[in-house]
């Protein structure tokens, strides 16, 4: 029998920055762990997997930049000229070396010495086309594979240090939502909710908003509806489904809730979602597959007649961006390990009427879980 899921402390001030030992920690375990799944190496280009292993986070582009790590060696961030003196400030920088190639030169010439020419290479899944088959035509005898197959846990279990970081994005979130259930919702429109949810988000810090879903009455229906123009009724049901990055760390959270009184049906329906959620939580414990999170959430919506209704996965990891491995999905048989964070979102979804979702980010301990967001999960009502 699981341990009973347990709330997420309140984090207290700002988080103690990443130091370059911690990138250099980071790079060197990522090696290992390529090594160990018999490559001769990773590139990883701009995106959530370079922020999560230098700290330096640029922007994409055709301009080839990519980190290189090989075991026994020490890791290259190539990159060019113009932005070499915003690489070198990078938090990871004192660790790496730095090769640079200017406009006009070849950069996949430049980087095809760091690289074993007929060796095999975990590549990040957002690398660009682009500059992949330049380094095929650069180095024929490569092959390549990505990096969310060859190493799925390269950013799944995070240290306290980022688990400060998630709990008080959760925080933050949980303090948002809060707040928008102040507001009134009828005779508004979508926009101007989802509007209200990303002034919020960043009044309680956070630095990016991703998303801000607010699906009502039949838009609910539609997971992952936009904000739209529809005006918010009384006798709706709302979906709100929002998060981004606080402190460089992700936040997801998603309520119910209804413009005056519900319903029997809509209160069942809800509760129903409520109990599955709870069931996908209390199931979670090291060792079990992922797997099993979304069987227990499932079961529940399953047993009370609204299984084809669940139209989605039960959770995604979630770390430097909101949605990354692992993922609580059937066939998904990786472990639970402590340290692992993700969401647990059942919901109920009926074309053309509404649609309800719960979620909250939970965090695997050495004995259970806990859980990262703590606002009621009871359906609120609101103007």
């Amino acid at each position: 029998m699981s341990a009973p899921i347990q709330p997420a402390p309140q984090p207290a001030g700002p988080p103690v920055p990443f130091t370059a030992e911690d990138y250099r920690a980071r790079m060197a375990r990522a090696a290992e762990s390529a090594a160990a799944a018999g490559l001769a190496g990773l590139v990883v280009a701009p995106g959530p997997d370079l922020v999560h292993l230098t700290g330096y986070r640029p922007v994409g582009t055709e301009r080839l930049t990519l980190l290189v790590l090989r075991p026994g060696q020490d890791p290259v961030l190539v990159v060019p000229t113009l932005e070499a003196p915003d690489a070198a400030e990078a938090p990871g920088a004192p660790v790496l070396t730095l090769r640079d190639w200017t406009d006009g030169a070849d950069p996949y010439a430049v980087t095809a010495p760091l690289l074993d020419a007929r060796g095999r290479f975990g590549v990040s899944d957002n690398a660009w086309a682009l500059h992949l088959l330049g380094l095929q035509r650069a180095l024929p005898g490569t092959s390549w594979t990505a990096l969310t197959e060859a190493l799925p846990m390269l950013r799944a279990v995070k240290d306290a240090a980022e688990l400060d970081r998630l709990a008080a994005a959760g925080a933050a979130a949980d303090a948002t939502y809060e707040e928008i259930l102040r507001v009134r919702f009828s005779g508004r429109r979508e926009t101007d909710l989802a509007a209200d949810l990303a002034a919020l988000l960043r009044e309680f810090g956070h630095s990016q908003v991703d998303f801000t879903v607010v699906g009502s009455g039949p838009n609910g229906a539609n997971p992952h509806h936009e904000a739209g123009d529809r005006t918010i009724e009384r006798g709706d049901m709302v979906v709100l489904d929002f998060g981004g990055l606080k402190h460089g760390y992700g936040s997801d959270t998603s309520r119910t809730v209804h413009v005056g009184e519900p319903t029997a049906e809509e209160q069942r329906v809800h509760d129903i979602v409520r109990e599955a959620q709870r069931a996908g939580c209390a199931a979670v414990r090291p060792g079990v597959a992922c797997q099993e999170i979304d069987r227990a959430a499932r079961a529940v919506i399953e047993e009370a007649g609204y299984g084809e209704r669940f139209i989605h996965r039960t959770g995604h990891g979630i770390g430097v961006t909101t949605h990354e491995p692992p993922y609580m999905i059937e066939g998904e048989e990786q472990p639970l390990v402590p340290g692992m964070c993700f969401s647990v979102e059942p919901g109920i979804y009926l074309p053309g009427r509404f649609g309800v979702r719960i979620e909250d980010i939970v965090t695997v301990t050495e004995d259970g879980g806990r859980r990262l967001n703590t606002t009621a999960r009871e359906l609120a009502v609101v103007e």
